[in-house]
Formats: C-alpha cells, sequence, structure tokens
C-alpha cells in the first residue's frame, strides 16, 4: 500500500469542519469565532512555511543548519512557556529556566535516540532529527509550563505556611518541599496519562501516519513505543530541571522565600 497523497481541496473539504464549529460558536454566543479563525490562519501560515522550510533543510543535509533549526524551535518553546505563567519570574528568568531545561532535555534525548536506536545516515540526518526533536519538545514543553505555574503560584499561595515552617526552624528545601513535589507531579501528569490511554483510548498521530502511508501496523506499533520512552525521558528531565531550578530562584542562602522576585502578574 502506498501512501495516499491529498490535494488541496481535500484539506479545504476538512477545514469547512472548522467552519461548522465557528457557526456554532456563534449561535451559542461563545465568544470563541474570532480565536478560532485567527489560530485556524496561524497554523495554516505556520505549517505551510515549516513545509518549505523543512524541503530545503532536507536538501541542505548540513549538522550546522539542523542545529540552528533545532535551535530556533526551542526558543520559540521558550517563550511559549513564559506566555501560560500567571505568575513568571520577574525579568527573563521564567523564559531562561523553560528554555534552557529544554535545550538540556531536548538536545540529551534527541542526540540519545539518534545515536543509538534510530542511527541515521548519517546520525544527524535532518529528515529524522528534526521530526524527532519536535515531538520530544512539544512534550515536554507542556510539562514545564504546567510545572513551573504550578510551583510559582503555589509558592504565593502558600507564603504563610512557607514563612511558619521556616519560622519552625525548617531548612528552605524542606519548607518548599511540598510545593516542589505537588509542581513535579502537574508537569509530569500529561505524559502519564498519555502513555496510559494510547492504544486504547487513542492512535497516537505519528502511528496513524505510519500506518496510512503503509507501514506494517506491529513496525508503527514499535517507532511509536520509542517515541512514547523519548517523550517521557524528556518532559521528565526538562520538568526537574525548570522547577528546581525555579524554587532555587525563589529562595537565597539565607533560607529566606523570596516571592519579591515573581512579576505581578502575567506579562509584566
Amino acid at each position: 500500500m502506498s501512501f495516499i497523497s491529498l490535494s488541496p481541496l481535500d484539506v479545504g473539504i476538512a477545514a469547512l469542519l472548522l467552519m461548522v464549529n465557528a457557526f456554532l460558536s456563534l449561535m451559542l454566543r461563545l465568544g470563541l469565532v474570532k480565536q478560532m479563525l485567527i489560530a485556524a490562519t496561524r497554523m495554516i501560515v505556520q505549517l505551510l512555511l515549516l513545509g518549505l522550510v523543512l524541503k530545503v533543510l532536507f536538501e541542505l543535509a548540513s549538522p550546522l543548519v539542523t542545529s540552528a533549526m533545532g535551535l530556533i524551535m526551542i526558543l520559540f518553546a521558550g517563550r511559549e512557556v513564559m506566555a501560560r505563567q500567571s505568575r513568571p519570574l520577574a525579568g527573563w528568568w521564567t523564559y531562561g529556566l523553560g528554555t534552557g531545561a529544554m535545550l538540556i532535555a531536548g538536545t540529551v534525548v534527541t542526540v540519545f535516540a539518534l545515536t543509538t536506536q534510530v542511527r541515521p545516515d548519517p546520525w544527524y540526518e535532518a529528515r529524522v532529527a528534526i521530526p524527532l526533536l519536535g515531538m520530544i519538545l512539544g512534550n515536554t514543553m507542556t510539562g514545564i509550563a504546567l510545572g513551573l505555574d504550578s510551583l510559582l503560584a503555589s509558592a504565593a499561595r502558600e507564603r504563610n505556611a512557607i514563612e511558619a515552617r521556616l519560622a519552625l526552624g525548617q531548612p528552605i528545601t524542606e519548607a518548599m518541599s511540598g510545593v516542589v513535589r505537588e509542581a513535579l507531579r502537574h508537569g509530569l501528569i500529561p505524559i502519564i496519562n498519555s502513555m496510559s490511554a494510547v492504544g486504547l483510548v487513542y492512535i497516537p498521530g505519528m502511528m496513524t501516519g505510519q500506518i496510512l502511508a503503509g507501514v506494517e501496523p506491529m513496525e508503527a506499533v514499535k517507532y511509536q513505543l520509542l517515541i512514547m520512552f523519548l517523550i517521557a525521558g524528556g518532559t521528565t528531565l526538562g520538568v526537574l530541571g525548570a522547577v528546581l531550578g525555579a524554587s532555587r530562584r525563589l529562595t537565597d542562602n539565607r533560607h529566606r522565600l523570596r516571592l519579591d522576585r515573581l512579576s505581578a502578574g502575567n506579562g509584566d
């Protein structure tokens, strides 16, 4: 079985479902029509540009260009993490922690997969490296965003409880341990839920795409298992790095809670 080629008309017919959604939003007065259309327009433009960029990237087959593309993806992912915080750290700290955690986690896990399991020739082949990094980053970004938001919001909300523990003589790491653990749980819940539901509740996009392209189902299953393990590893590394880094930023060497290092609100 060869892959099923889609025409622009086929994609346009599928887009009619979005128009139905917009119509329902209008009828139910949900106020989502504008957001829905803007999101759809962004998606179309971004994916078309991505297709053009990837075509050039695959033809160049340059490790430097591939690395530059990966870095751009990480920088944009860091911006998304920062935008999802209700109480971000002041200055560039939230962006720096989120981006740094994704840079380390995404690079380590992607290089690990390219050199030990997938093994393309050359190992940095963009056709393999960029999609792998993209799948790892997408899930790691969500985990880091949730973990940081939980930590920063909880630290502000639980200020009295944390300072009471400090007054009783607990070190700052112990006084903050509750909110740190809760933040780590929040960051890791999405990937745990995904692993629990995959294959039973839904068939992942990568596996679906491979099956539609004619790959044997069991071969597609092996690739999907590999991807899920890589995503879980990358998400765990990223969430740990970002949450622990942020908890250190909220404290100092005098065992004080430093909420003055938080911004007043999102975007401030």
